[in-house]
């Protein structure tokens, strides 16, 4: 719809890029060449549906939003995009919603996208896929504002002929759309980690949070999906690694819903274009009970988080 405000124009077209680019994920795999790249270790890799899905994403929202901020996670040389890759179209479920009247002025200039072309890369190479998700979040004045989580492989393990895929989205005075919001049964603490990413840190800080069952699963996006879904209590990651990609669109996700994502000392990320791109005070997220979570952060967590 032409005449929708701005903000729910690029949200529209997250969520038909971020479709478009599930299909990219699932074709790469398909094909057997995922095109692995080590960027700084062995854990930290890049492959072909990475680099295909950033091209996609930000030469599709370029095309309708020349003005819009573009942040991605891929360092990729500068060339031109097949059209095949192009999504021109806008998610009319999103459109058909009403815009929260406190940003039904924004201007194109005004908003930040970040982008994780694939989260949870990893996991991706060694067939883990249902931690996989594609991310697209909205920034507005440093605050995620809304996010879109697109996860290709959502089914997968119905086998031939499950319909494969679908997409999360939310906004700031909306809502969220596309699950079922659940909570982690009454007196269970259920504490989601990293699978591949840890430490003495984390593993004192999860420990430190007295939960009755850890999950250690990849990717940011998906443990989000966790917590809205009754999965897992708290997110719980008390090192450096995370990146604003990885966070912009769970965050603005888990917001519109009432649940909280911060550092691990309770403090909010920013998200305008020049800040730092590490969440260097790692991340803690929880649907509910917040606080329960921060105040048990140990000391020596604190202090070693503290100066980053």
């Amino acid at each position: 719809m032409a005449g929708s405000p701005v903000v729910m124009r690029v949200l529209a077209s997250a969520f038909a890029v971020a479709e478009r680019a599930g299909g990219i994920v699932r074709r790469v795999l398909h094909s057997g060449e995922l095109g692995i790249v080590e960027k700084s270790g062995a854990s930290d890799l890049q492959t072909k549906a990475d680099r295909m899905v950033q091209r996609s994403i930000i030469a599709s929202l370029s095309r309708s939003f020349p003005s819009i901020t573009i942040i991605a996670e891929e360092d990729l040389p500068v060339e031109a995009v097949e059209e095949d890759l192009i999504e021109s179209g806008q998610a009319e479920e999103v459109l058909q919603k009403a815009c929260p009247a406190e940003y039904s002025t924004l201007r194109e200039e005004e908003l930040v996208v970040w982008v994780d072309p694939l989260d949870g890369t990893k996991e991706y190479t060694e067939g883990l896929l249902d931690h996989v998700t594609v991310l697209i979040g909205i920034a507005y004045q440093g605050k995620a504002v809304a996010g879109v989580i697109n996860q290709p492989f959502y089914n997968y393990e119905l086998g031939a002929g499950a319909a494969l895929g679908r997409t999360l989205w939310g906004m700031l005075g909306l809502g969220g759309f596309g699950f079922k919001l659940q909570e982690v049964p009454e007196g269970r603490r259920i504490v989601t980690t990293t699978r591949s990413h840890s430490n003495k840190l984390v593993t004192d800080c999860v420990q430190a949070m007295e939960p009755h069952e850890v999950i250690r699963v990849g990717g940011a996006g998906n443990k989000i999906i966790q917590l809205v879904e009754g999965k897992a209590s708290a997110y719980v990651f008390a090192s450096p690694g995370c990146k604003k990609w990885d966070t912009c669109a769970p965050e603005a996700i888990l917001h519109a819903v009432g649940g909280r994502l911060t550092d691990i000392l309770g403090c909010p990320y920013r998200y305008e274009a020049d800040v730092q791109h590490m969440n260097s005070r790692g991340v803690l997220a929880t649907l509910r009970d917040h606080d329960y979570y921060t105040q048990h952060v140990p000391p020596s967590v604190r202090q070693a988080l503290s100066t980053n």
